[in-house]
């Protein structure tokens, strides 16, 4: 009996003997050892869930811990057929083009179809070689490259490369507005891309807006005002000569058919060509309420007195000027006329054209590649072979792909240079800001 009484005097004590082990254990394992690095944040990876769990409390925490083990031990529920059919024919209908263009957003682009633009892109050792065409079957792209069928491009995915005959290889793509307003048959100078923004930017043009262009051209302003208006607006181009009219015409209906053939959305109709004199077009003004006005002419005076009466009140009138004497003389006739304009702003809109490429030093190896080599000591590199160019530094194609390593790659082993583009943009005009406003009463 003694002995049994003994025992169970004996457990207890142990337990507790145990229980103050452990805890003196724990809080010596919890304290940094000596010598040992401490471990930073960064390097334990803690899931959303353990972040959590470590600002609940205990009793808290371990229930999360219990209600996650259970989730995660309990199997995916099984679809039926049904489901599986109705998962089958909603990945089929958001992934299958239509017509051959893909409708759903963030798809694939169409490939290459007959009767749409192509620019293809040949690099030059000084220069970047861009030609336009339009697909036909049967039909070749001739150019400095050499010769490249349009029954291989048709059919053929943009952002690929495809080689020539003369084996050039050709980046094959659509061109964007831009490109295809510099590259399109043009008669007269077109206003440049640099001066359309900007102009588009001085008169405010929103979707939906009617907006007066004179002076057609070559139909470059045209295209870029069609897309500015959208669907629910209106262009009205007035051109004095025959020749330019028809030019602009036929430039403005091939790129809105290329645009239909290679994508969903049509390009809108709502540009009226007019081959007229807008000095002499007082009477059809009268019925139009215009939200900007644009005049590409060599004597705009003579248009303010015929097209002020139908711009909107704060409405803007921009001016695209080649010489500074023309702005003054159109001042001068404001002035005199006292025509109710203000002039906010005459600016001439120039882009500095900048090269950043690769620097290598005479004996073909890179400043910062030795002074890797020499601190870290790495085997060398491979050497390559250095082709100067007046505007660009490169290397040969050949063994650009092989010269540098990913080491070479993540140290930036080999340094860059940046400095002005001897290739520079030129003047093109003046552009003139001009604001209506309502005339003080005397």
């Amino acid at each position: 009996m003694r002995a049994l009484r003994a025992l169970r005097r004996a457990v207890p004590a142990a337990s507790r003997s145990s229980s103050s082990s452990s805890s003196s254990s724990s809080s010596s394992s919890s304290s940094p050892a000596v010598g040992r690095p401490r471990r930073r944040a960064w390097e334990a990876s803690l899931s959303p869930l353990e972040r959590v769990r470590r600002l609940l409390p205990p009793e808290e925490a371990a229930a999360v811990s219990r209600c996650a083990a259970a989730a995660a031990a309990e199997p995916a529920p099984s679809r039926g057929p049904e489901e599986e059919g109705e998962m089958d024919e909603m990945a089929a209908t958001t992934a299958a083009p239509r017509g051959g263009v893909f409708e759903a957003a963030g798809a694939l682009p169409a490939p290459f179809r007959a009767g749409e633009l192509a620019l293809a892109e040949l690099r030059k050792k000084d220069r970047t070689l861009k030609v336009m065409c339009r697909l036909a079957s049967g039909a070749v792209l001739a150019g400095p490259g050499g010769v490249l069928p349009h029954d291989d491009i048709i059919g053929q995915m943009p952002g690929q490369v495809l080689p020539t005959s003369a084996g050039k290889r050709l980046l094959l793509r659509r061109p964007s507005l831009e490109e295809y307003v510099l590259l399109m048959p043009r008669g007269p100078t077109i206003a440049y891309p640099k001066d359309v923004s900007a102009m588009l930017m001085m008169m405010d043009v929103h979707p939906g807006d009617t907006v007066l262009e004179t002076g057609s051209g070559s139909g470059a302003m045209s295209l870029f005002l069609s897309r500015a208006v959208g669907p629910k607006g209106r262009v009205i181009s007035y051109e004095i000569r025959d020749d330019h009219h028809n030019l602009a015409k036929k430039n403005y209906r091939h790129w809105r058919t290329a645009w239909e053939i290679g994508h969903v959305d049509e390009w809108p109709d709502n540009v009226d060509f007019i081959l007229r004199d807008i000095s002499t077009a007082a009477a059809d003004m009268k019925s139009v309420t215009l939200d900007a006005i644009v005049l590409d002419m060599l004597n705009p005076q003579s248009a303010l007195p015929v097209v002020h009466p139908s711009l909107k009140q704060g409405g803007v009138c921009a001016v695209y000027l080649a010489n500074i004497t023309q702005v003054i003389d159109l001042l001068d006739r404001i002035r005199t006329c006292k025509l109710p304009f203000l002039c906010e702003r005459i600016v001439e809109v120039t882009h500095r054209n900048w090269l950043v490429l690769p620097a290598k030093i005479k004996d073909c190896k890179s400043s910062q590649m030795v002074e890797t080599q020499e601190n870290i000591e790495e085997p060398p590199q491979k050497e390559y072979e250095e082709i100067h160019i007046e505007d660009q530094a490169v290397l040969k194609e050949s063994e650009y792909n092989g010269s540098l390593s990913d080491d070479a790659e993540t140290c930036r082993s080999v340094p860059y240079i940046a400095r002005p583009s001897y290739w520079q943009e030129g003047h093109s005009a003046f552009l003139t800001k001009l604001r209506k406003f309502r005339p003080l009463l005397s």
